[in-house]
């Protein structure tokens, strides 16, 4: 549902995701968090279907029950590709994933959403000063204020790193929140 804040901004509430990597027991978790969040979409920063050379099973792999869990809301997503993405993934997921970046706008500021393989803190796309990068891939949660842009980052639903939590993120606006998979928040940034 689409908000109007105090100030006159319109606002949408967005949950954004990455890295989910084929796991049906962690999607299950994301998307029953989604309900509770009662987020209006659901932003996907990519490796969705499949676990990846580098990546151990991550547990409850069934990539054939993610693709009929996400499709079950596919009107609500919203989704970039990820390294591990494939047009054959495309084949079988109901909702657009193959696009390498989207654009969100907070206000004045453009969010330029990707997987983080192609563009990242060491290879930044276009960005305004005040914009902000958010991509996941890394599986660990960041928000990096650098001089120029701000730097966010998710954190992995089924493979975390760097000791972090399985996890998501949450925009309404003006707030940026991390939180595990049971709802707890973790960290807050605010635009």
């Amino acid at each position: 549902m689409i908000r109007l804040r105090k100030d006159g901004v319109i606002t949408m509430n967005w949950m954004i995701a990455s890295d989910i990597h084929g796991s049906a027991y962690y999607c299950a978790q994301l998307l029953e968090a989604y309900r509770r969040e009662q987020a209006d979409r659901l932003l996907l920063l990519g490796d969705i279907l499949y676990h990846g050379p580098r990546n151990d099973l991550p547990e409850g792999y069934n990539p054939k029950a993610v693709i009929t869990q996400l499709n079950a809301i596919r009107e609500d997503i919203l989704a970039v590709r990820g390294n591990c993405d494939a047009e054959v993934d495309q084949m079988v997921l109901e909702f657009p994933i193959l696009a390498d970046y989207a654009i969100l706008c907070a206000g004045e500021r453009m969010i330029f959403a990707t997987h983080g393989h192609l563009f990242n803190e060491g290879q930044l796309p276009p960005l305004h000063d005040g914009d902000i990068l958010l991509h996941g891939h890394t599986h660990v949660p960041g928000c990096v204020e650098h001089g120029t842009y701000t730097y966010l980052n998710p954190g992995s639903v089924s493979l975390p790193k760097a000791g972090s939590w399985r996890g998501y993120m949450t925009f309404d606006g003006r707030t940026f929140q991390w939180k595990n998979l049971t709802g707890e928040i973790k960290k807050k940034w605010m635009i």
